[in-house]
């Protein structure tokens, strides 16, 4: 398992070792012990998976609040995505930064997304399948979103916004300067 720091140091691409013969291939895409090893601790309590039909499919910028903040690990079971984590985090140094890194199916890479963090993804393919790992419950009451061409953060898709499919919870989601950020005065610490 190779574990790679980003720009912003926190948010982490593991690629874990594939084991290959006639019949395909085997990987072992989470381990407790082999994450610990590398500094990485956490107790995930549910997988999430989602099917994006068209290409140029945007979910996010997605975040749970504290109590709820969830920690991601983010990866392609089919089709390839732009995964994008923006850190929100107003005492970090890399405050309003943002990391965009492509995943995909053939590659198998994951990208670790700490608490505090906007999270989004724009499907590269058509039928692309997302699969990732949180380590906090879902909560109606703590889920957020900020718009995903906000210009205050500036997060480059790739793509003409015209082309992109979001749905209309997030074209409804408010604009940074509009958004009262719950992770204000959150050390990180909490749970």
């Amino acid at each position: 398992m190779q574990v790679e720091a980003q720009a912003i140091p926190e948010v982490k691409l593991i690629i874990p070792a594939r084991f290959g013969d006639s019949r395909g291939w085997f990987s072992e895409t989470w381990s407790a012990s082999r994450m610990a090893a590398n500094g990485l601790n956490h107790d995930f309590v549910q997988d999430n998976h989602s099917l994006s039909a068209q290409i140029y499919t945007l979910r996010g910028l997605h975040y749970q609040a504290p109590p709820f903040a969830q920690t991601k690990l983010v990866r392609v079971a089919s089709g390839r995505v732009l995964d994008v984590a923006v850190d929100v985090r107003p005492k970090s140094e890399t405050f309003l930064k943002w990391v965009a890194v492509e995943l995909t199916a053939a590659a198998g890479e994951q990208l670790l997304v700490p608490k505090g963090f906007l999270h989004g993804f724009l499907t590269l393919e058509p039928r692309t399948e997302v699969l990732y790992k949180v380590d906090a419950p879902y909560s109606g009451e703590a889920d957020g979103a900020i718009r995903f061409d906000d210009p205050t953060i500036g997060v480059d898709w790739g793509v003409d916004p015209a082309n992109i499919v979001i749905s209309e919870k997030d074209a409804a989601a408010p604009y940074f300067t509009d958004w009262s950020n719950p992770f204000e005065g959150w050390s990180g610490d909490e749970p």
